[in-house]
């Protein structure tokens, strides 16, 4: 056999199977003004965590007597925020017909049920008004104005979460840290714009500095995350997997746009 023979013979590729972590957006309404104006607020909260966020569009669950659905159009409000549509789920003749000229894939509809992602913020606290005090004295004094005392500078807030986080639940300390002091489940996703600290197992994701803090850090008793970010650098689970520190307890950080992890 010759070597040009030897060469056709030798595979080009692998399919491989993976679980990949895929955002599902689930719309309960033929709204698209609404759709437009909330996933704004939405993508507001952790603008790194959305960007070139792979999404499952789900149109399974909407009301019939609501119309026929813009598809078009709801594909180009999700990819004006980020999100970029892999595949739809749909069971409307109609819904399958657009999705197949727009040549998207068709998932089959979900048998399961899914908990929706609740984003938590933290409130921001009401600023603290200090009103001057004016006294007048006896003539001929002059009047004086006593000046406010300087607030004493902000403390950086914490959210502190004490009981398990399920899958498709969303936890978002806005403004500062998150300490979790139970187990994170797969499908569950931790943001926070400074440190996330969990003492226990992280199956889910967790994404620090999720508006640009490049000094925050993650630290885990166990690492088993589908991902994990920092200023929106990431590592997913296939990459995590491959890391001596995969199942330990270790320390994420960021250096220049390269994640490190130690063990603690």
């Amino acid at each position: 056999m010759s070597q040009a023979d030897l060469l056709e013979q030798d595979p080009v590729f692998q399919l491989k199977g993976s679980m990949l972590a895929v955002t599902v957006l689930e719309l309960a309404h033929n709204d698209l003004a609404r759709l437009d104006r909330q996933l704004a607020d939405k993508v507001a909260q952790a603008p790194n965590f959305f960007r070139d966020t792979p999404l499952v569009l789900a149109l399974d669950k909407l009301p019939d007597e609501e119309g026929q659905l813009d598809l078009q159009g709801v594909l180009d409000i999700c990819r004006r925020h980020g999100l970029r549509t892999l595949a739809i789920r749909a069971n409307r003749e109609e819904d399958l017909r657009l999705a197949t000229m727009l040549d998207i894939p068709v998932l089959p509809p979900s048998g399961s049920r899914e908990r929706p992602l609740e984003a938590r913020d933290s409130a921001p606290a009401e600023p603290v008004v200090r009103r001057k005090r004016v006294e007048k004295l006896a003539d001929p004094a002059p009047v004086v104005e006593k000046q406010a005392e300087p607030a004493p500078p902000a403390a950086r807030p914490t959210k502190l979460i004490t009981s398990p986080v399920r899958g498709g639940v969303q936890i978002y300390a806005a403004g500062g840290d998150l300490i979790v002091l139970a187990p994170v489940s797969p499908g569950a996703e931790l943001l926070a714009d400074g440190n996330i600290h969990v003492y226990g197992p992280m199956r889910g994701r967790a994404l620090a500095g999720v508006k640009g803090d490049t000094s925050a850090r993650i630290f885990c008793q166990q690492l088993g995350a589908e991902l994990v970010s920092i200023a929106g650098n990431y590592k997913v689970a296939e990459d995590l997997r491959r890391s001596p520190q995969w199942g330990q307890a270790v320390h994420v950080s960021l250096s220049g746009d390269v994640l490190n992890i130690t063990r603690l």
